[in-house]
This record gives structure tokens, sequence and C-alpha cells, in this order.
């Protein structure tokens, strides 16, 4: 991964998308831990999403999102996703369902837009049960170093996870694209999650094949008159 991570940044021409979704306790933070260790921070950002503040809920739901993807060479990591836009919408009746259902059509049509620009977007649900979740969702509690995570909106979450598993469904289902594919990562246990993204992050570098730029007039210049 950071041999052709260093690839990419040395090309700045391609980028890599890489979206982290999954119900609370799902794993993103450990992913983002343990897997993007093997990148070089140089050339990599991670953004996290909440609730849109006071003057992203005045743009389009998209505004936010396209501010922070990744330039040439660049590999971003979003812990959440404009993909809330559709699933807390969804859950909670945030916006009536002729506003949301369209985001859909609009997140499919951004993606190809990126990928069109040479953005690759991977995207991976990380899939827990609702036992593991119950069992993580305590060790906030019981565990001091964990206390700053605990909050009672998980709680909230939970009681509504068969509208979560819905709302989830339908992403999965219209938004898994060739230009931007969903994949579907069993999360309860930490090292096969692991051992998943890497993997098909790596595979997909490597369908990238980033290179090396060739030396510079300057360089032959500078050697010659060594």
């Amino acid at each position: 991964m950071f041999e052709l991570q260093n690839k990419l940044f040395a090309e700045g021409k391609q980028a890599l998308l890489i979206v982290l979704q999954a119900m609370d306790a799902g794993g993103k933070d450990g992913t983002i831990r343990d897997v993007m260790q093997g990148f070089n921070p140089q050339g990599c950002r991670v953004v996290s999403f909440k609730a849109p503040n006071s003057v992203e809920a005045k743009h389009d739901f998209l505004w936010r999102i396209h501010r922070v993807v990744p330039a040439g060479g660049e590999i971003v990591i979003f812990n959440r996703s404009h993909y809330g836009d559709i699933l807390s919408v969804s859950v909670y009746n945030l916006l009536p369902e002729e506003r949301w259902s369209k985001r859909y059509k609009h997140i499919n049509n951004f993606e190809k837009m990126l990928r069109d620009e040479s953005v690759r977007t991977l995207k991976f649900y990380l899939h827990i049960s609702k036992d593991e979740q119950k069992r993580r969702l305590a060790k906030r509690v019981t565990n001091p170093q964990k206390h700053w995570k605990f909050s009672s909106r998980d709680y909230e979450e939970r009681k509504n996870w068969d509208k979560n598993m819905e709302a989830y469904e339908q992403v999965l289902g219209r938004c898994s694209t060739p230009w931007a594919p969903w994949y579907v990562v069993p999360a309860d246990d930490k090292w096969y999650r692991n051992w998943v993204v890497g993997k098909i992050i790596t595979d997909t570098l490597k369908d990238m094949d980033p290179k090396i730029p060739d030396a510079s007039d300057q360089i032959h210049e500078f050697l010659d008159k060594m």
C-alpha cells in the first residue's frame, strides 16, 4: 500500500476516495487506525461527517462533500459520508421522502463525475451483528478509556435497528455502480474486516497503476553538467 500510494502521490493525476459507513460501534475508527497506517500521512486525509452545521445546511447536500474530495495524487477517507443524507434523513423523517428519494440519483451522478475526473471511489459498509454492537456499546460504558465515545444517541439509533437495515439495503442496492461499488464487509471479527478492506484498497491501487513520472528536462540538463 505504501509503495502504491507513493507512486500515486508522485504521479499526481489520479486520486482515491474511500468511504466508510457503519452502524455506531461498527468499526470505522478502528479500520482507519489499523488499515490506513499503511499510508504516508503526507498524501492522505481523513474527513469526518456529522449533522450539517448552519452554513452547510444552507447549501445543497453535496456541497460540503465536493469541497473535500481528493485532489490528484491524494487518498481521502470519509468517516461517514454523503450517504448520511439519505440514511439518517429517511430513518428519522428529517425531510419529505419526495426530496431525499431523489438523492440516490444525485449521488450516482456525482460519483460518476468523480470517476470521469480520475477519482476512484471505494465504499465499504462495515456490517456488525446486533449482538456485537451491544457488546461494543457496553464497553463504552464500562471502560473509562472509552467513555469519550459514549453518546446516548447510540442507543437511540439501536432502537431503530430494523429501519436502519432497511435504509442500508436501499442504499447498497441503488448506489452500487461499476464506477463506485459498495463492498459489504463482515466486521464482527476485526482482523477479517481489516484484511478485506486492505486487500480491496491494494487491488484497486494496482488496477489504477500509477506511474512515477519520467525525469524532467531540467534533471537531464543537470546530470549532463555533472
